[in-house]
């Protein structure tokens, strides 16, 4: 897991039948600073209904994110868990 920013929408027009009505989006991996930290990669809405500046929570894990999107033949490996609210770094 791990915590990105929504940077943008991905449109296609052809997907795979097993993510028919989901939505793609474009995450940036944040650091534990809160600044961007790696490359942007494509995420699948879990149905929490994530847009663009919003700050997410990623499962980058097959089954799991198959479970999240309750479709056990769906050829994905990262989805959008949660929206993050607030991040507190304690000492």
């Amino acid at each position: 897991m791990f915590v990105a920013k929504v940077i943008g929408n991905v449109w296609a027009t052809r997907k795979h039948p097993g993510l028919k009505g989901a939505t793609m989006l474009l995450v940036k991996p944040l650091g534990a600073d809160g600044k961007p930290a790696g490359e942007a990669q494509l995420a699948l809405d879990g149905g929490q209904g994530a847009g663009p500046g919003d700050t997410v929570l990623i499962v980058d894990e097959g089954g799991s994110a198959r479970k999240i999107l309750r479709n056990p033949k769906a050829p994905v490996r990262t989805v959008i868990a949660g929206i993050v609210d607030k991040v507190y770094l304690g000492e």
